[in-house]
């Protein structure tokens, strides 16, 4: 996805293209580089890939709490990715361009779940 397309995708699109950017990151951590890093590249690739799979769960919730839940969960799979990018890059696994790249697609997915949950939430609970 471009950064054009990026700029106008929804969180659907987003989310995915991410996954996919995360399962390319996997590979190159454990197949394709001189690292051959696992521990970490699990951990990113769970958290990574399961942030567009809850935004795809939500699209078939039952309820309005069903879909703020499934949006949280995104959201906190979202914070533990950008956790694991900024430990891979601090240990010399990514480089500065490499976690640039991937940060400003985290950031905008986060800006968006942050919208939606903090929406959600007023809508679920109102008054609170």
């Amino acid at each position: 996805m471009t950064e054009d397309q990026k700029k106008d995708a929804g969180i659907h699109e987003l989310s995915y293209d991410f996954g996919c950017r995360i399962t390319r990151l996997f590979q190159y951590l454990t197949e394709d580089s001189e690292y051959k890093e696992y521990v970490i590249s699990k951990q990113i690739y769970r958290c990574g890939t399961s942030i567009g799979a809850n935004v795809r769960e939500s699209k078939h919730a039952q309820s309005d709490a069903d879909f703020l839940s499934k949006m949280s969960i995104a959201y906190k799979e979202a914070d533990e990715t950008d956790f694991w990018l900024n430990l891979l890059h601090d240990n010399g696994y990514i480089n500065d361009e490499q976690l640039d790249s991937l940060n400003k697609d985290m950031e905008r997915i986060l800006k968006i779940l942050t919208s939606i949950v903090k929406t959600m939430n007023q809508k679920v609970h109102p008054g609170s």
